[in-house]
């Protein structure tokens, strides 16, 4: 359309931006308001704009943001360490089961400051098992972490880059994230965009004012306006009638949905067989069959979702309930020396919604064949903030290979084969890692065209501790692979949450890249 034929079509909300804007060419969208309009519209006015090609994108900004979580502020008054380190102060070497009850503090939140402290000299070992202050220690990076805590409480909000180097790596190291339980920090980010009006834009712009146009014309005559004669005196928007209706398109298969059938059906081609379960799951096969101790981080409300009603399942199926109690107290009959605590059976019937697809493998473990291979396709559930990469509920690929023969060579083998075949990666690599359930552990990174290396999940060889309960005496190798990362990498895209748009146009323009 010409500039004159845009002008007439410009519906009323556009012409209150153009009148806002005034002799300016170009504004900054977080930035620009324009009376009467919310930023919700002001949005909807700028993607009509750039579509009919009178505004364009000059520059694009990210800004990253720093704010505390509920768990930051409850540690305004002292984070774990600070809180272990001045009992110590006061009361001397102390036992671990002694600091166990250091007020404000819950068994799971002293487990791992203890481990911190020692990991970084703090702490030392005392007479009789206890622990002490190490005389050199040195406190330094805890007084930090405390400052930048009540830094950040202080102001609300603090810009990431404001930050100097060692903050912003305190920050990076205590945000909230996937394979966290719980994080201090929450880092966000928000875009603002520069706009500028285009040479056709500001001659649109121009017609319109010299039209009298304004942001007061009526789109709609409706009965009531005839009845009353209110649309005596009234100005009304022209309508184009030359504008083309619609396309009509025939319905497809949602492009994520045909992602994850082209896997099953890459997977039972290969001659593994399909393990199936329930989405709600007793911690004891989501956790405790995985010889995930229950003073774990990760078993808390932080990670997991927990069923309101009912929260229990009646009981745990024999003899493996026992068996794994056992494991986790002195290591029963797998020769381990376990984890050393009362294993809580009532808190083994706790249900939550699965937090991994490794539940499967841990349920089908003592029915599987020798040799045989296993796979699964679950949806998993863990509180996340959402981002490009995270969401609060995913899919898995889950799988187990059992047999005599098999090594962590046979292991890197499959997950490279995966990343090629099914994730269309072209560059891997591998990183060692530590789960409670698997040794050797190993993650797999694929390299994102736009958003850099990704972790794409972890695999390992399952412990004796989890096998020997389930009557499993050969090696298995185990892995849990994100197929939403993986659907990203194959359909071409940079967000995660674009495999569920409800764009309709997205949604029928994305293909996979895909071969069976």
């Amino acid at each position: 359309m010409n500039p004159k034929e845009l002008a007439d079509s410009l519906h009323p909300l556009e012409l209150r931006v153009y009148e806002a804007l005034g002799q300016e060419t170009s504004f900054v969208d977080k930035e620009f308001e324009c009376e009467g309009l919310t930023p919700a519209q002001l949005r909807t006015v700028i993607e009509w704009q750039l579509a009919k090609g009178c505004m364009e994108v000059v520059s694009t900004d990210e800004e990253h943001w720093v704010e505390l979580t509920e768990l930051g502020e409850k540690y305004k008054n002292g984070t774990p360490e600070q809180l272990l380190v001045r009992r110590l102060q006061a009361d001397g070497d102390l036992a671990v089961a002694e600091l166990m009850k250091t007020a404000g503090l819950d068994q799971k939140e002293v487990g791992t400051a203890v481990g911190a402290l020692k990991k970084s000299g703090v702490l030392v070992p005392a007479e009789s098992g206890a622990v002490k202050l190490a005389e050199d220690a040195n406190l330094e990076s805890i007084e930090a972490m405390d400052k930048l805590i009540h830094l950040v409480s202080e102001a609300g909000r603090v810009k990431l880059d404001s930050l100097g180097p060692e903050d912003a790596q305190r920050v990076a190291g205590a945000s909230r994230k996937r394979g966290k339980a719980k994080g201090i920090f929450r880092v966000g980010s928000e875009q603002s965009r520069t706009i500028r009006l285009t040479e056709l834009g500001q001659e649109v712009r121009r017609v319109a004012k010299d039209a009298g146009r304004s942001g007061d014309e009526i789109n709609l005559l409706t009965p009531e306006m005839l009845a009353d004669g209110s649309w005596r005196g009234k100005t009304f928007r022209k309508y184009n009638t030359d504008i083309r209706p619609p396309r009509r398109i025939a319905g497809r298969k949602n492009p994520y949905r045909e992602f994850l059938d082209y896997v099953r059906r890459k997977l039972i081609g290969l001659g593994f067989e399909e393990m199936r379960g329930q989405m709600v799951e007793p911690e004891f096969w989501n956790n405790d069959a995985l010889f995930m101790p229950q003073f774990h981080a990760a078993r808390d409300i932080h990670d997991a979702y927990f069923v309101k009603e009912p929260t229990r399942a009646e009981s745990i199926e024999e003899p493996f309930a026992s068996r794994v109690a056992a494991a986790h107290t002195d290591g029963g009959d797998t020769g381990s020396r376990g984890w050393g605590y009362d294993f809580d059976m009532d808190m083994a019937r706790r249900l939550v919604l699965r937090s991994q697809g490794t539940v499967l493998s841990a349920r089908w473990l003592h029915k599987a064949k020798v040799p045989g291979k296993y796979f699964a396709i679950a949806r998993c559930f863990r509180y996340d903030q959402v981002d490009a990469t995270h969401a609060p509920d995913f899919f898995q690929c889950e799988g187990i290979v059992l047999g005599e023969q098999i090594d962590f060579v046979t292991l890197l083998g499959l997950l490279k084969l995966f990343a090629k075949e099914v994730a269309k990666a072209e560059e891997i690599h591998f990183a060692p890692a530590y789960f409670p359930f698997t040794e050797p552990s190993v993650e797999i990174h694929m390299k994102h065209p736009k958003l850099g290396w990704t972790e794409l999940g972890g695999a390992g060889i399952f412990r004796p501790e989890v096998t020997g309960p389930q009557g499993v005496d050969v090696p298995v190798i185990a892995w849990g692979l994100g197929l939403d990362r993986m659907a990203m990498m194959a359909m071409g895209i940079d967000d995660i949450r674009d495999l569920f748009a409800s764009d309709l146009n997205k949604v029928r323009s994305t293909r996979i890249r895909m071969k069976d």
